[in-house]
């Protein structure tokens, strides 16, 4: 304990810095599980949490019971899946080409065009895909009209939620996510490649036996984090890309949770935290359940 005591008092400066974050995530990650209780009780804003009575798994079985249960989570794994799968690859396919863009300009150029999205608000992504999308006004559709086509109402169409959501969030993104493997790239041994271009191997297949294996264990870790949160969706995107005509496969996890619990006429907090709760231990089992395969076919893992 004294020696322990001595480490603090010697790296002050380190230890004050470090507090900060800890209490960030004591305040807002770990208070809030005392809360979580709630889905196990009938909760009552006049008894408190704990003068409320336990009902046990009432809310999680009338959840799975609901006549919106299989709707809301087909939803939400297909936007996830799609998200996941088409989302994951581009930033590899983007730090790969820059990796070798040999024009600086061009390279920082392709850069700055791709980062800059990250930065824009998600509000105003949406206002801009509405704007765009318009079926009176947009762009898009004046296009479509002058090749003789119809106007296509890209926002209302149920089937089309899903790509427009995917794809934005793309374009957003991929060039933000493609940093981690551009930092990957930059730390394989350059002799490899040295060697790789006497025995007379080209770019492509650099690629393949060079680079993708140098950067496969961060590409691991990042999709073992994805599948962690795969029920976890975009909620305000989400929520504000929904309207009443899309309404049927735009409905998910977060924002069923978002209406039941805070803007229904009569909010039920116990249900909501239940089924939040729930999407919490599915992301949890298949975090654990992907990162244990990674282990089995000799690839890096979280633990």
């Amino acid at each position: 304990m004294e020696v322990a005591f001595k480490r603090i008092r010697r790296n002050w400066q380190l230890y004050l810095l470090f507090l900060p974050p800890l209490a960030y995530v004591l305040v807002f990650n770990y208070y809030p599980m005392y809360g979580a209780q709630i889905a196990f009780k009938d909760f009552n804003a006049v008894q408190g949490i704990w003068g409320s009575d336990w009902v046990g798994l009432k809310h999680f079985e009338q959840f799975v019971q609901s006549y919106e249960f299989w709707r809301v989570m087909r939803n939400t794994l297909l936007l996830s899946l799609y998200s996941l799968l088409v989302g994951f690859p581009f930033p590899i396919i983007l730090a790969l080409g820059l990796n070798y863009a040999s024009n600086r300009f061009f390279k920082r150029t392709v850069q700055m065009v791709t980062y800059a999205p990250h930065f824009i608000s998600v509000v105003v992504i949406v206002g801009l895909m509405s704007q765009l999308l318009n079926p009176r006004l947009g762009v898009v559709n004046r296009i479509l009209e002058v090749l003789g086509y119809e106007a296509i109402n890209f926002m209302g169409k149920p089937e089309l939620f899903k790509t427009l959501y995917v794809l934005s969030d793309v374009w957003q993104n991929v060039g933000f996510a493609c940093i981690i493997y551009l930092a990957a790239l930059s730390g394989i041994d350059p002799a490899q490649h040295e060697a790789a271009i006497m025995d007379g191997g080209s770019i492509p297949r650099r690629m393949w036996h060079i680079d993708l294996p140098g950067i496969m264990p961060v590409a691991v870790i990042i999709f073992i984090l994805g599948m962690g949160g795969i029920l976890s969706t975009g909620f305000e995107k989400v929520l504000l890309m929904q309207n009443p005509l899309n309404y049927q496969t735009s409905e998910v996890i977060d924002t069923y949770v978002y209406k039941v619990g805070l803007v229904s006429v009569m909010p039920n907090y116990s249900y909501s935290t239940a089924i939040g709760l729930f999407k919490s231990l599915i992301g949890l089992v298949l975090l654990i359940g992907v990162n244990r395969f990674a282990k089995k076919i000799n690839q890096e893992s979280l633990w």
